[in-house]
């Protein structure tokens, strides 16, 4: 569940105007400030780190993912299982269906310093500043980037870097405390409409186990 968290609570796109050449910082803030609800089409490749007699091992999944602050998302991967990932404001719900099971956890327990945080839940960039250290990084790959740093280090994630194209966040990067490394990428943006708040409820279908952390 934690390391799904990690790789996956994540996201982000700013749907406001700025210039072409605004810093990651500009188009972060703007992001935070602007974008209150939001649709995306993603792709994720998670590396794990090679280890003694073992090769890096990647693995490639996709689906969807929308979001409305504060603190409402949803990831729904498709390929290669099928997982539905939701935050209702209250309760993070994972269901896994393969495992025919719902694991439900509060929150306020498992969101603080994670990508959730840039995604659905600061409302302003101090806000964020609280639990992560904030650093321009130079603009790579035609985008501009910002780097974020957990505050506390208790937690499993390591840094995250988000990169801007224009005035979208297409890229998320996110390394966790056991050198595993996802990279999210977010295409088809719709901001601002179009995502009902159905979509930030769940009930558990019926026969499933539900485990309550």
């Amino acid at each position: 569940m934690k390391k799904l968290l990690m790789a996956v609570l994540a996201f982000c796109w700013a749907g406001v105007s700025m210039s072409a050449f605004a810093g990651g910082m500009d188009a972060l803030e703007s992001f935070i400030r602007n974008a209150k609800t939001g649709h995306a089409e993603f792709t994720q490749t998670v590396t794990s780190p090679a280890r003694e007699g073992q090769a890096a091992r990647t693995r490639n999944s996709s689906g969807t993912f929308d979001f409305q602050r504060p603190n409402h998302f949803r990831f729904i991967y498709r390929k290669p299982f099928e997982q539905t990932l939701v935050a209702d404001g209250e309760t993070l719900w994972l269901y896994d269906q393969d495992l025919n099971q719902v694991t439900a956890r509060r929150q306020a327990k498992v969101l603080g310093s994670t990508p959730a945080a840039l995604i659905a839940a600061s409302p302003d960039i101090e806000t964020l500043r609280k639990d992560f250290e904030l650093q321009e990084l130079p603009a790579q790959d035609g985008m501009q980037w910002v780097q974020a740093t957990p505050r506390t280090r208790d937690g499993q994630l390591r840094s995250m870097k988000a990169g801007f194209r224009g005035d979208e966040l297409a890229v998320l990067e996110i390394l966790d405390g056991f050198g595993q490394r996802s990279v999210m990428r977010f295409s088809g943006m719709q901001l601002n409409g179009g995502v009902s708040a159905d979509s930030f409820r769940f009930t558990p279908p019926t026969g499933v186990d539900v485990v309550k952390q």
